[in-house]
């Protein structure tokens, strides 16, 4: 057989296959009665952090910082248009770029969202002890950094 491990349960890539999969069933979950999905929710927590840290909420920053493709950034920021929870407008300095900022329609909406997932995080980690959940934090640091440009 073409597999390096003996069991499923032993390849690290499958569980983690696993776990996000089941991670991300219970926040599209949360978010289906509020029309936003996962990745639309991860735009709008990203715009409300990069506003409240004064970072440029450009487009392109969003794509970087979320590790998000361009194609569903683009998608997403429509959809985030029509419902009136975001602006997007030609970036200050840079014509080439465009501007995302969140309206007031989307702050409350992102206020509202961020304590239902970040609930959602504390009862799927917390079902491992602090120790376990700080050394998860540091392998996935090491994982994303090394493959960030993957």
């Amino acid at each position: 057989m073409p597999f390096g491990f003996d069991r499923a349960e032993d390849s690290p890539g499958f569980l983690l296959w696993q776990t996000t999969m089941i991670w991300q069933r219970q926040i599209k979950k949360a978010l289906e009665s509020y029309g936003i999905s996962h990745a639309q929710f991860v735009i709008l927590a990203t715009l409300m952090w990069f506003e409240s840290h004064r970072y440029d909420t450009n487009q392109v920053s969003i794509v970087n910082w979320t590790k998000l493709d361009k194609m569903t950034v683009s998608k997403s920021l429509k959809k985030l248009v029509a419902l009136k929870l975001v602006h997007r407008i030609e970036h200050e300095t840079d014509t080439r770029a465009k501007s995302v900022t969140l309206t007031v329609k989307g702050k409350v909406m992102t206020e509202k969202l961020v304590p239902l997932v970040e609930g959602i995080d504390s009862s799927f980690f917390g079902k491992t002890s602090a120790a376990n959940q700080k050394a998860l934090i540091k392998i996935l640091r090491i994982l994303t950094k090394e493959n960030d440009n993957a």
